[in-house]
């Protein structure tokens, strides 16, 4: 075998190698579904809960916004007051509010209830953006249903 027929086979075996290896590193850099948060400039945990959404695959756009006009954003898009917390994101036509688990996340992508979205009212300790998951309070992940009721969507116990 000559020195030019193994510089020719390297290169189509790496080019392959990367080429196979393309659709891991498009799905690392947020490829996955794109979600859009609106949320307070100066607020950390807020960015903290967009890190994880990131490290997980989700592509993040954000929005700032602030005080009424971010309550009425949360309000005109379907999140009862008593259901609100510090961000708002929207996903594939689902409003997500508040800290909500990226478990969560993919389980309303993949099971798509009739609903307005989920929401982790206010900003429980451990949930994901907010402290160790090690030291987490009990929280609830909550379904908004389009008339504005809501039914517990998943639970998680204090760790």
């Amino acid at each position: 075998m000559t020195k030019d027929a193994f510089s020719r086979r390297a290169i189509l075996i790496g080019g392959a190698a990367l080429l196979a290896a393309s659709p891991l590193m498009t799905m690392a850099q947020g490829a996955g579904p794109k979600v859009h948060v609106m949320k307070d400039p100066n607020c950390g945990c807020c960015s903290a809960w967009i890190e994880i959404l990131e490290s997980n695959g989700f592509a993040v756009t954000t929005e700032a916004s602030l005080g009424t006009l971010l309550m009425r954003y949360k309000m005109d898009n379907g999140i009862p007051q008593e259901m609100i917390s510090c961000h708002t994101g929207r996903v594939e036509g689902y409003m997500i509010e508040g800290h909500v688990p990226v478990a969560d996340i993919r389980r309303l992508l993949d099971e798509r209830p009739d609903a307005v979205g989920l929401a982790v009212p206010g900003m429980p300790y451990g949930s994901p953006g907010m402290g160790p998951e090690s030291e987490r309070d009990a929280y609830e992940v909550f379904l908004i249903r389009r008339d504005g009721s809501t039914e517990v969507f998943n639970r998680y116990t204090a760790a």
